[in-house]
């Protein structure tokens, strides 16, 4: 279990974030725009502007640092890797781990000596995924990272982070708008309003009985094909 007690962020004296969460396998984090959920993201992997003071307070098995027991995967995986660079020069971990982790992620050995643009979205998605697990992370903090894929990677990329969650052993944090995947990936979700959690549990019994009227509206756009984004 990670219990994150208190995640604060204050930008002069204004509070824009005050939360708490706790992260058994699986959570996700929806809300609308501007609601905090990306904010309070970054803050976990020490990405805040400087002008804003963050107060953070966590009980967990291991310290929190970024690239090491906090793995990242961002939303675009166009935009992740360097274009000039080929694909096993942007690796640090020994050759043998990254070739097992291409073989978890279904990818060929050969394409770590291509360039980004060589590859396709869901090739490149699933290179950030093993590149995010190179160093073994404890919690893999994920910034909706299948708003640029088909239906169909999209529920590939999702099935393979269920497999690897299992395998690897990591817990993750899921930020997203999009319920349907919230609900394919995470066991539970924590509703986000205005810097606030407002609603958690389980995640089939939020989707399915939600309390409040904002979860309830997040829940009905989705649903109508209106997307809340980051």
């Amino acid at each position: 279990m990670i219990n994150i007690q208190k995640l604060r962020i204050t930008y002069k004296d204004k509070e824009l974030v005050d939360i708490s969460l706790e992260i058994d396998e699986s959570l996700a984090l929806i809300g609308e725009s501007g609601s905090g959920k990306s904010l309070s993201l970054k803050a976990l992997l020490g990405m805040l502007p400087k002008e804003m003071e963050l107060e953070l307070e966590y009980d967990a098995p291991f310290e929190f640092v970024a690239g090491e027991s906090l793995g990242f995967i961002p939303q675009n995986p166009f935009t992740a890797l360097s274009p000039l660079t080929k694909i096993k020069k942007q690796f640090f971990a020994p050759k043998e781990r990254v070739e097992r982790l291409f073989d978890e992620l279904g990818l060929d050995h050969d394409l770590l000596d291509r360039f980004a643009p060589e590859l396709s979205g869901g090739q490149l998605q699933r290179v950030v995924i093993a590149m995010a697990l190179e160093k073994d992370p404890k919690l893999l903090l994920l910034d909706e990272p299948t708003t640029a894929l088909d239906p169909k990677t999209k529920e590939q990329i999702l099935g393979l982070l269920r497999k690897l969650a299992k395998k690897e052993g990591f817990a993750m944090l899921y930020v997203t708008h999009d319920i349907l995947s919230a609900e394919a990936l995470c066991k539970e979700v924590a509703v986000i309003q205005k810097g606030k959690i407002v609603e958690s549990g389980k995640t089939q019994e939020i989707l399915q009985k939600p309390k409040k009227e904002y979860t309830k509206m997040l829940i009905e756009a989705n649903f109508a094909n209106r997307e809340f984004r980051v």
